[in-house]
């Protein structure tokens, strides 16, 4: 996820000396994802697997792995989408114990990330566009009758969530660490210790307005507490209880907020917001969550 206080850093000390150009520089290295490549594949957890391509609505071509279960196969599969500076195999902890139970995994490298393509900066939009690209090159590959679920962390947690809210043909979501708002993002960071700088408490409102421009939308749009609303299928948070990096409290505005939507909770004790591992101790409860959806 983007580091908002270098961002903010960033652009303060550049207004003071470069002005509009030097802004707009500023933002789109704040918003530019560390890029990780893989050095390993799904072998290395004995899923056997193809390395595809997903097209997207733009030309570019996402890199993927297809895994097909061979222990109880169905047509079902499991889309995941990794966060913010990831890639598919930092993920693969989390893929092995839905292939175990026989459901099929599909692991995309978010444009910028991994062995993606490069695509300007980074965004939940972004994340949101290449999850719907993904999910419509499952259903090309689907004899029919297949069911389709989204799991994704972080950035990729609020883009599952946003691409199930505009589609129909999403069967469960287990959302892993994901934020709630981008405003309360930006109303943490302000009320950290450096909120005596008061430049950068002038400067909020400006990145704020750029950043929707610069997306393309107003968050309010893209929100995940506001997306959850919209979902009609079954959805499972996932939240450490010492995640540092998105507070419980994004937890509880996206459990709250929709009245008519009462997703399922499930709480890691002791995990932070990388701590993949202790959520792995928790993998068969988030199996049992799909197989309750039909998986």
């Amino acid at each position: 996820m983007a580091n908002l206080m270098t961002i903010l850093l960033i652009i303060a000390g550049f207004l003071l000396i470069g002005g509009p150009l030097a802004f707009a520089a500023s933002m789109y290295m704040g918003f530019k994802a560390p890029r990780i490549r893989q050095d390993g594949d799904p072998s290395e957890y004995d899923m056997p697997f193809e390395q595809v391509e997903i097209p997207t609505d733009q030309g570019l071509k996402l890199f993927a792995w297809h895994v097909l279960a061979s222990r109880n196969p169905s047509n079902h599969t499991l889309l995941i989408v990794h966060g913010w500076g990831a890639n598919t195999q930092m993920m693969l902890p989390l893929a092995e114990p839905f292939y175990r139970a026989g459901i099929n995994i599909l692991l995309v490298d978010a444009r910028n990330h991994g062995s993606s393509p490069d695509d300007g900066i980074s965004s939940l939009p972004k994340f949101t566009t290449d999850a719907e690209n993904s999910i419509d090159w499952l259903q090309q590959q689907t004899t029919g009758g297949g069911r389709i679920a989204l799991l994704g962390h972080s950035v990729g947690a609020g883009a599952a969530l946003l691409a199930a809210s505009r589609r129909d043909d999403i069967d469960a979501v287990i959302s892993v660490s994901s934020f709630a708002h981008p405003l309360l993002l930006m109303q943490r960071h302000l009320q950290r210790p450096y909120k005596s700088l008061i430049i950068l408490r002038m400067m909020a409102p400006v990145v704020m307005a750029y950043t929707q421009w610069l997306i393309g939308y107003k968050f309010d749009e893209i929100a995940p507490m506001n997306a959850l609303c919209k979902i009609k299928c079954p959805v499972l948070l996932v939240h450490g209880t010492k995640d540092e990096v998105i507070p419980l409290a994004d937890l509880r505005a996206l459990e709250t907020n929709c009245p008519d939507k009462q997703p399922e909770v499930l709480l890691i004790e002791g995990a932070g917001h990388e701590s993949i591992n202790k959520i792995k101790q928790h993998d068969q409860d988030l199996v049992d969550f799909l197989q309750r959806c039909g998986f």
